[in-house]
């Protein structure tokens, strides 16, 4: 791999340079060799303009003066400079200083006879005008038209000399690419074959962990439920069963006090305290394990579990319950109800939401559970990979189920869980 990337890096620098002098060859160069050919024509148009002008000037049978044209020539004169000023910032082959100077002086020399000769037209002379035409401007402009046909020719041939340096460069870097290429493929090859082998043996491995994080999280899921049912029923069970004989203790010891004895109120007291605990006692452990769940099945626990939320969690909790009634395997409804509550606590400490829905759909084949809030939502802050989220996707997935985490088009959460319900996993 080390060895076809730095293969890569080469060729690659070596054909971005090629390309890099092949650009400035077609930009820098062909362009510029194409703006100054305009406007060079440009000029010459101009010159010709010029040559016509004069013809006409000289022409006795046109009746017009002299000086009519004296406004055409202050155009085309207006043009020709911004022609130079251009054609001088984009040509490509910079001329000698004496180039320079007769281009510019000739031109100069050219206007100058032109101001004297529509001098003379406006004193009258029109003879000496046209005489000028004849003798002056006309040798002028043709020395000019031939200069600039010149820089024209020159220019073409250098045009031509650039493209067939493109063409050269063009056919290097197809030879060099071509032999890259062949190069490189036999490298992929070499490469892919090597990393088909690693692969299947990283494959290998990631199942083998996968595999294993799967048992060891059907473990921790099953040394939790072991743990918490065993906690349930200590306190159901010897702290319940505490709280019940102390209660019937201190009712036998109040009905033997005086009726008008401060110890009787006293002992009334206690006993309500007693009770009260004993009630938090029993609800506690039904909540860490519902035994309810083996008692009364999925649908009775969860109503009990909704109606024990808003004192718990102060969440007001809207319950849906569709389709036909059913008896959910414990091992199915332990999950169901785990994920219920894990949800309704995010519900309750992240969301900042007040009110949530919960719908329980039950068909012939799939057990659908939705938690929905109108809080935050998981797009509100960065991304959650908390136990509780990672936790209800073991439990999804230990009973072949999936769950979703999305946000609603009404904003909030919603955490759908989807099981499907085999033979022996449901009875009707």
């Amino acid at each position: 791999m080390l060895v076809t990337l730095a293969a890569v890096v080469a060729v690659s620098w070596y054909v971005s340079r090629q390309i890099s002098g092949l650009r400035t060859l077609q930009t820098d160069l062909t362009d510029r060799y194409r703006k100054d050919s305009l406007q060079l024509l440009r000029i010459q148009n101009d010159l010709n303009s010029v040559a016509l002008a004069m013809r006409d000037m000289l022409d006795n049978d046109s009746g017009y003066p002299l000086t009519a044209w004296a406004a055409q020539f202050e155009r085309i004169r207006a043009d020709l400079e911004d022609a130079l000023r251009i054609e001088e910032q984009v040509a490509v082959a910079r001329r000698t200083p004496e180039e320079s100077r007769y281009l510019a002086s000739s031109m100069e020399q050219f206007w100058d006879a032109a101001d004297r000769m529509f001098a003379l037209a406006r004193s009258g002379q029109d003879a000496e005008a046209r005489a000028q035409i004849r003798l002056s401007l006309q040798a002028r402009q043709a020395s000019l038209t031939t200069n600039v046909a010149r820089l024209l020719v020159e220019n073409n041939e250098r045009e031509e000399q650039t493209a067939r340096r493109v063409q050269d460069i063009y056919n290097d870097v197809q030879r060099q690419i071509q032999w890259f290429l062949g190069a490189t493929l036999t490298a992929i090859l070499l490469t892919s074959l090597y990393l088909i082998r690693s692969n299947r043996r990283v494959f290998a491995e990631m199942e083998s962990l996968s595999e294993r994080r799967r048992e060891l999280a059907q473990q921790m899921i099953a040394t939790r439920e072991a743990t918490l049912q065993h906690i349930s029923r200590e306190l159901h069970d010897d702290l319940g069963q505490v709280l019940t004989a102390m209660g019937s203790m201190l009712s036998r010891a109040g009905r033997q006090a005086p009726d008008d004895s401060a110890l009787r109120s006293d002992l009334r007291e206690v006993r309500e305290i007693a009770q009260s605990t004993l009630e938090k006692v029993r609800a506690l452990s039904q909540t860490l394990h519902p035994s309810m769940l083996e008692q009364a099945g999925l649908e009775k626990t969860v109503e009990w579990y909704l109606s024990t939320v808003e004192r718990q969690l102060g969440l007001t909790v809207t319950y849906e319950r569709t389709g036909s009634s059913a008896t959910v395997d414990e091992a199915v409804g332990i999950h169901v109800y785990r994920v219920l509550q894990e949800a309704l606590n995010n519900v309750a400490r992240h969301s900042g939401a007040t009110r949530a829905w919960v719908r329980l759909r039950l068909a012939a084949d799939v057990l659908e559970l939705d938690i929905e809030d109108r809080g935050t939502g998981l797009d509100a802050g960065p991304p959650r990979h908390g136990l509780g989220i990672v936790t209800m996707r073991e439990r999804a997935e230990l009973v072949g189920g999936t769950i979703e985490f999305v946000r609603p088009p009404e904003g909030g959460t919603l955490v759908r869980l989807s099981i499907p319900l085999l033979d022996d996993e449901i009875a009707r």
